[in-house]
């Protein structure tokens, strides 16, 4: 099994992250727990994505492969850290 799809997934995720946790401040967990948070999302969204339709993970090494990976990667590691900051702001409020 080639790891590398996989590892390019996390390291999207956890950029994908940073980036929605710099987007919106007000959600954002510092640069570790949006990282943390971020990585989880990255490896979800890859499986996901995968199983779905979106070949982001097929273990090869194509274009479409590497491209699919750091999109479903940064995508999920975005949509996660977002998730997670509505859910901690919210909690915070009570």
């Amino acid at each position: 099994m080639d790891y590398l799809p996989l590892i390019i997934s996390l390291l999207s995720g956890a950029a994908g992250g940073n980036l929605a946790g710099n987007l919106m401040k007000k959600l954002s967990m510092g640069t570790l727990g949006n990282s943390i948070v971020g990585i989880l999302g990255g490896g979800l969204g890859s499986t996901i994505l995968s199983n779905l339709v979106i070949d982001a993970g097929d273990g090869g090494m194509t274009i479409g492969g590497i491209i699919g990976s750091i999109a479903s990667g940064g995508v999920g590691g975005g949509v996660l850290m977002a998730i997670i900051g509505v859910i901690k702001n919210m909690l915070n409020k009570s």
